[in-house]
């Protein structure tokens, strides 16, 4: 089996990022109200190439935001758009 293909990420353009997890955090009761931004980043050894700057988010919901948030970047990738 290719562990590779099996866990490749999906390449989106920041627009569907931001799209994705606003839409993810919707979803969540405690996120419903946090506010983020979508960074590109340099390509990490790890292969991650954006993150997301916090613009305002509760106490209570950092851990759970935090979790949402990591799920979408193991599954999507930033491309460049030309």
């Amino acid at each position: 089996m290719d562990f590779e293909t099996l866990f490749k990420k999906t390449p989106v353009t920041l627009d569907e990022i931001r799209r994705r997890v606003a839409y993810a955090l919707e979803r969540h009761p405690l996120c419903r109200d946090v506010q983020f931004k979508v960074v590109g980043m340099p390509r990490s050894p790890k292969g991650g190439n954006w993150t997301i700057s916090w613009q305002t988010v509760a106490p209570d919901a950092l851990w759970e935001a935090s979790d949402i948030v990591a799920d979408i970047q193991d599954a999507y990738e930033l491309v460049a758009v030309a």
